[in-house]
């Protein structure tokens, strides 16, 4: 297991922050960056299609100045309901981005244009099946979107995942699932990642692009709270049950839609996300809207009184 030296730059501790539809903005991207940290965005937040050109310029130009900044990575979703993938593709291809995360499915028309320019490509996937599809298309890492994640995740255990997926696999593996603090960064490495992927603890920033309504529902929520469903976009994904209420819909009998509804780059897909909240099952360890800087010392404080504490007990 080896994280790839063009992502290792100066990374503060073993984290990818995971691309959030509406939230991810190139405020929070480039705050994470310059915590030291693998901040992402979806290129489809950036509305319309022409900004994306502005973003990338952005915080390319941002992070070149700062010594310290770790590098960024833009998220694209590989469905044909996706009609500007070939051109987000091809803005992502002239900026050179480091890291291009790919999502629902595997992506091998997109590795070749990513690793013709000396970037790299991680696959999400939630079972053994669409990681070994990933992998066949030559991806160089896979997120392994766990029971827990906010928006589209899986339902099994990080436990079993990692370790049916590195029976075969020793590549870079990023996990997510509900982790909000040092310590869980520390637990995916021990389980067997390289990195943490977390996502909806950076909701509660204040870079972050989210409604003060839709963070003050992530500090009063718990997991029992979070809401499993393929309602709004035909994929399960979790969501907070108070935005589902607020939509005038009954969390509890929500009706079954499958992977026929899928519509990703829509307007009334965004209209979807922004008034129904997605995340991950972690809420109910969230306390505080902070700046994302004082969120990633918060991390680093805890990630390393972690391995204090494990130390200490003599077990190492």
């Amino acid at each position: 297991m080896a994280i790839p030296a063009s992502l290792n730059k100066n990374l503060a501790l073993p984290v990818i922050c995971a691309p959030m539809f509406i939230i991810s903005n190139p405020d929070l991207v480039i705050a994470q960056c310059r915590g030291g940290l693998i901040g992402s965005f979806p290129a489809l937040n950036a509305r319309p299609k022409e900004l994306l050109d502005e973003w990338l310029t952005r915080i390319k130009a941002e992070l070149a100045d700062d010594p310290r900044a770790a590098p960024f990575a833009v998220n694209q979703i590989i469905h044909q309901s996706n009609e500007r993938l070939e051109y987000d593709m091809a803005l992502c291809i002239k900026h050179q981005v480091p890291l291009i995360i790919t999502s629902l499915r595997a992506p091998n028309d997109i590795v070749p244009q990513v690793h013709a320019y000396g970037g790299k490509v991680f696959h999400d996937v939630i079972s053994v099946r669409h990681a070994e599809k990933a992998l066949e298309a030559g991806v160089d890492g896979l997120i392994l979107v766990c029971a827990g994640a906010g928006g589209h995740a899986g339902t099994l255990s990080p436990f079993a995942l990692v370790g049916e997926i590195r029976k075969f696999y020793q590549g870079p593996i990023a996990l997510s699932g509900a982790i909000t603090n040092g310590s869980a960064i520390l637990a995916a490495q021990a389980m067997g990642a390289d990195f943490a992927y977390i996502g909806t603890r950076f909701i509660a920033t204040r870079e972050a692009h989210a409604v003060e309504a839709y963070k003050q529902a992530i500090l009063e929520s718990t997991a029992a709270d979070v809401v499993y469903t393929p309602y709004f976009t035909g994929v399960h994904g979790n969501y907070l049950r108070k935005s589902i209420v607020a939509a005038g819909l009954d969390p509890d009998n929500l009706p079954l839609k499958d992977k026929t509804a899928m519509s990703f780059g829509s307007a009334r897909d965004a209209i979807a996300w922004r008034d129904i909240w997605g995340a991950g099952q972690g809420v109910g360890s969230i306390d505080e809207v902070l700046p994302s800087a004082t969120l990633i010392a918060r991390l680093k404080q805890e990630y390393g009184a972690t391995k204090e504490r494990l130390l200490a007990t003599g077990y190492s």
